[in-house]
Formats: structure tokens, C-alpha cells, sequence
């Protein structure tokens, strides 16, 4: 059987970092990475393009497009990509290249390494094979392989620093694992939709953490210099009720201005539910802002963008974002007509 073509790109990231006077910086091209893992070779047939040597940290939504304009140009040349990323921001990049990329039949996967290529005691190797043998399989869609395991770009969450198992997914099961050289694929994406790619993002949206004591200002701050606000709130979700502001009010200006404002919660699983307390409750009942329930942030922040990349109008707005996509959200009820 004719071997697959896979194209290799490259954003720089830990693995292909090497160490400087100042600490690891990325170095290495896509196609000197290759050069460490010559096995992929019996994998499948690769190709390499090197779009960036960035450290992730300094990656940005203009990144994104970047690197689904690359995909996009090379669609029909190859049968999959796959992406190496530094992890800080690669769970970010994922999500947005699952709205950049909407039901793509062949599979984009990023992976990356907590440790660089060149050590002696790394994941960069076996994180790269695992990622060539999903990107030469019939999966498909945006992908994040590592430590074995499949998750969707949407779910991905970076949740340990150092270790090895550097990624989890957020309320959604991983999609499958590779072990021992085998792909065991657990979830296969179903969609009848044609692949269909996007070249516009609104790259500003902010982000909020509530603290206990925070000053209205900050919010009405944020406000005033994004075009959409997303709060991680406590627990289930509400907004707090201090008798030094009101963030109601400072929340309900800031939608009269056309703002758009989505509640979440800093709690890593099981999502946000505005109903159960009166600090949500009465948001719920009278505010047009939009709830993230089992939205990962880092989806909920990607989606804003490329939502508002295509419009401003608040009813349609409010329809795009809870329609899901990449199964980034599973259970939500939408706001009521009245209310947008």
C-alpha cells in the first residue's frame, strides 16, 4: 500500500530548543528534528516546512492564521500535518486552528515535548512518532497528540509543568491513545459537512480571573479595550456583590456598548451552571452574556475570535457559539430571544 504523505510544520517550541548563555531557545528546523527520529521514515512519506522558531509563550492569534493559511495552501498535496508547537500555548493554538479549520476530513495534529529532541532522556522522539502515525491514519480533524494520548483541539488543557503528562482533556474523553507503536482510536469525528477554512480573527478578547476583593475598575477596564470580555468566575459561576462597586452594573454598561461577555468558571472540570446561586441566577435572568458551560476557556477565548472575526451582531453571535464545533461544547441552553 502507497505510503501517506504527511507535511511536517514547524513553530519552534521546546522541542526544538536548545540551550543558550540565556536558557532554551528554539533552534532546530522542522526538517533537523527529522534528523533525530529517522524511523517516521517507515511511517509514512514527510515533507517539512519551517513557518517560525518561536518560543510558544510569544505565539499569537496572527500565528494561527498563519499556520492554517500553510494547511490550507497544501490541502490537497498531502493526506495529513502535523504541527510542532511549544506546549505552553499549544492548547490555545489547537482550539484555534478548530475554528480556523472547521470539519477538516484529513487529520491536523500538534504535538511538541516537555524536554528538547537533543537530550538524552526526552519525549520529544516518541511524541513525534505517535503524532505521524495518527496523522497517517483515516482520523481526522484538529488533534493534540502526547503522552500516548488523543485529545480534540477544543478539549486540551495544559495541566502539569514538567512532567511528561503534560496534557489532559477538559470534560470530553480522549479520542484515543497510541501505545506500543499502535493506534487505538477510541472516537472517530462524523461529519458531513465540507471542510471549510476561515482567514479572519478579532484578536481582541480579553481575559478576567475573579480574586476575592477585586476592583470593579479592572473590569470595566477590560471592558473598555476589548471587544469581548471573558470572566472565570468561582464555582459554578456568578459575579460577586461588593458594597465597594457593582460589577452587575459595570458589566451591564459594557454590554449596552455592544460589548461581548462570556461567564466561565477557574474550576478545571465539570463547567459552569449560572442557575444554581443568586449571584448567577439573576445575571441569568436579565443579562444577554453568553455561558461557557463545558467550554474549556482556551476554546471559549479561540471561538470568541473567530466568531467575531465574522460578526458583530449579538443575536448571531450569541447562535455561533453555541453551536457546536469540534464537539467543543455538549450541554447548554441558550439565553432567551428577549434578552439579545
Amino acid at each position: 500500500m502507497e505510503k501517506k504523505r504527511i507535511l511536517l510544520i514547524g513553530t519552534g517550541g521546546t522541542i526544538a530548543s536548545e540551550m543558550g548563555d540565556n536558557g532554551l531557545a528554539p533552534e532546530l528546523t522542522s526538517g533537523q528534528l527529522l534528523r533525530y527520529v529517522p524511523g517516521i521514515s517507515g511511517i509514512c512519506e514527510i515533507e517539512c516546512i519551517q513557518l517560525f522558531s518561536l518560543d510558544s509563550t510569544n505565539i499569537r492569534p496572527e500565528h494561527w492564521l498563519r499556520i492554517a493559511k500553510a494547511i490550507q495552501e497544501r490541502y490537497g498535496q498531502y493526506d495529513g500535518f502535523v504541527v510542532s508547537h511549544g506546549t505552553d500555548t499549544m492548547a490555545y493554538t489547537a482550539a484555534g486552528l478548530s475554528y480556523l479549520i472547521q470539519n477538516s476530513l484529513k487529520p491536523i495534529v500538534f504535538t511538541g515535548a516537555q524536554k528538547p529532541i537533543g537530550y538524552e532522556t526526552t519525549d520529544s522522539k516518541q511524541n513525534l512518532r505517535d503524532a505521524f502515525l495518527v496523522a497517517a491514519s483515516d482520523m481526522s480533524g484538529v488533534m493534540l497528540v502526547f503522552n500516548g494520548k488523543i485529545i480534540m483541539g477544543t478539549r486540551a488543557r495544559k495541566t502539569h509543568s514538567k512532567s511528561f503528562e503534560a496534557f489532559s482533556s477538559i470534560n470530553y474523553p480522549i479520542v484515543g491513545m497510541v501505545q506500543d507503536g499502535r493506534l487505538i482510536p477510541y472516537i472517530r469525528a462524523e461529519s458531513d459537512a465540507p471542510t471549510r477554512f476561515y482567514e479572519t480573527l478579532d484578536s481582541k478578547v480579553a481575559l478576567l480571573k475573579l480574586a476575592p476583593g477585586i476592583e470593579c475598575g479592572v473590569l470595566e477596564y477590560l471592558l473598555g479595550c476589548s471587544s469581548a470580555l471573558v470572566i472565570e468566575s468561582f464555582g459554578v459561576g456568578g459575579l460577586p456583590v461588593y458594597e465597594t462597586g457593582s460589577f452587575y452594573e459595570t458589566v451591564k454598561r459594557g454590554l449596552d456598548a455592544g460589548k461581548t461577555v462570556v461567564l466561565t468558571t477557574q474550576v478545571e472540570n465539570e463547567g459552569s451552571d449560572l442557575s444554581v446561586y443568586h449571584v448567577g441566577n439573576r445575571i441569568k435572568r436579565n443579562l444577554p452574556i453568553l455561558e461557557a458551560y463545558d467550554m474549556t476557556t482556551e476554546a471559549v477565548i479561540a471561538k470568541l475570535m473567530w466568531i467575531l472575526g465574522q460578526t458583530a451582531d449579538r443575536a448571531k453571535v450569541a447562535e455561533l457559539f453555541y453551536t457546536p464545533i469540534a464537539c467543543d461544547i455538549l450541554y447548554h441552553r441558550k439565553w432567551p430571544s428577549s434578552l439579545l
